[in-house]
């Protein structure tokens, strides 16, 4: 019977993580979870929360310090939800998501057998993100302030910097911080849905430095705008695009449906591997280059094209996938559901001069029954889905299909696990390799290939 009890405070040591990267304390076998707390360390800690089946400490000392500690070099660590492991070396972080991918598929699934490799990581795993979203508010002098929201709330930390940012975004942050107080700009306040300016998004290409700026309204009436832009341009030559989006709903979602160019050009231009990708402030496009890079270079190496291959991009948006496997397969076919995706897709294999590759707007599991009429056999369907994975149907649909191979990419290793226990009935889940494409917090993706079952097996 647990004895813990909530505002209590108890010393134990930490025996395992959990997927949040949460240390975990037993007491006559009851978990509690404590958060910034290290495998093998001895901690002090105050019991905050309790439930059923475990409960949640806070960290107050630590009397035994794991070797794979480290300084947190933010900070605003402690406060800001952005980040969840720098405390932890990022050798520990790397082995901390492999084992994540272990329990999943081979502990809590019958998947013994597959081959589950070591992390991808990065060289500098800093300033990664060529990608941020910054919400905007005012503190109790009226002053406008930008960064992350603390952990568990939507209260704002005023940060100077985040440091797996692309430094151009801090800079821009700042900047647009201090023209909001000089043009007094109205602020968007999530309680009393009232004010103008909600979030500051900047985009960057990680090989071209073109740089996109998108400002987020509740509203399209803009005063300050064009004195705003003139600032912008003065005091960042590099700027290649400056967007405003109309997000007029109350919710949590930060972009809205519609969006207006302002200064320069409605897209910016990135590169990777020598494929050139048009990139609009919609667009689904991987938050770390480098990494990205990694990624699709071990998908390739997965499906092993040889040239002459029949490949399937399902979930394709702007083709990214696809085109980057566009020279070494016979034919691409993408299927996207977004109309504007498909048809970035379509400018970006013109871009790039593939003749090869076809695009076309549609629920995938429609497409690909109309393709297999029409005679388009795949060798390799490409798998890359939102974070709750695939829908039963489509997979129903690859089933039917029989392609050899199937390489799935997920954002997300626990609905990726659920899929692959479908495609068990005709597919053998050979090998999975994590990438780590945001250091510094809890999420990995994964890429896993699906061999097709010979009879005798």
């Amino acid at each position: 019977m647990n004895t813990i009890q909530k505002n209590e405070v108890r010393t134990g040591k930490v025996v395992d993580l959990t997927h949040e990267g949460h240390g975990v304390v037993k007491i006559d076998r009851y978990p509690i979870f404590v958060p910034n707390s290290l495998i093998d360390e001895t901690i002090e800690f105050k019991i905050i929360k309790v439930k059923k089946n475990f409960a949640i400490g806070k960290l107050l000392t630590i009397a035994t310090t794991s070797p794979e500690r480290v300084e947190p070099p933010c900070v605003y660590y402690y406060k800001c939800g952005g980040c969840q492991l720098q405390h932890m070396s990022y050798e520990t972080q790397l082995a901390m998501k492999k084992e994540q991918v272990i329990t999943l598929f081979h502990r809590k699934a019958n998947f013994n057998s597959t081959i589950i490799g070591d992390t991808i990581g990065m060289t500098n795993p800093w300033r990664y993100r060529n990608k941020s979203q910054i919400p905007i508010g005012k503190n109790s002098d009226d002053q406008a302030i930008m960064g992350f929201y603390r952990q568990r709330s939507h209260d704002i930390i005023n940060m100077d910097e985040c440091l797996i940012q692309d430094e151009q975004h801090q800079h821009m942050m700042n900047f647009i911080k201090q023209c909001c107080n000089e043009l007094n700009i109205s602020i968007y306040n999530e309680k009393t849905k009232k004010g103008l300016l909600r979030h500051l998004v900047v985009r960057t290409g990680h090989h071209t430095n073109d740089l996109m700026v998108i400002l987020v309204t509740n509203g399209k009436q803009f005063p300050q705008a064009q004195q705003l832009i003139s600032r912008l341009i003065q005091n960042f030559p590099q700027v290649t695009s400056i967007k405003q989006n109309i997000n007029t709903t109350h919710s949590n979602v930060i972009m809205g449906d519609q969006s207006y160019t302002l200064y320069g050009e409605d897209k910016i231009i990135d590169t990777l591997s020598e494929i050139t990708f048009k990139i609009s402030d919609q667009s689904f496009y991987q938050i770390n280059s480098a990494q990205t890079e990694k990624l699709y270079q071990k998908a390739i190496d997965y499906a092993n094209l040889a040239g002459n291959e029949i490949v399937l991009d399902t979930y394709c948006g702007i083709g990214t996938i696809g085109l980057y496997m566009a020279p070494k397969a016979k034919h691409v076919y993408g299927v996207e559901v977004v109309k504007e995706a498909i048809e970035d897709a379509k400018q970006n294999a013109q871009l790039n001069e593939f003749e090869n590759t076809t695009f076309v707007c549609g629920k995938a599991e429609d497409v690909i029954l109309q393709w297999k009429q029409e005679g388009v056999h795949p060798d390799v369907v490409m798998v890359d889905p939102p974070r709750k994975g695939c829908d039963e149907t489509f997979l129903n649909t690859l089933l039917a299909l029989e392609p050899k191979k199937i390489v799935y990419i997920s954002c997300n290793p626990s609905t990726q696990q659920r899929d692959a226990q479908i495609l068990a009935t005709k597919y053998n889940l050979t090998q999975i390799t994590p990438v780590d494409m945001f250091p510094q917090t809890t999420h990995v993706e994964t890429v896993a290939l699906f061999e097709r079952l010979t009879s005798n097996e």
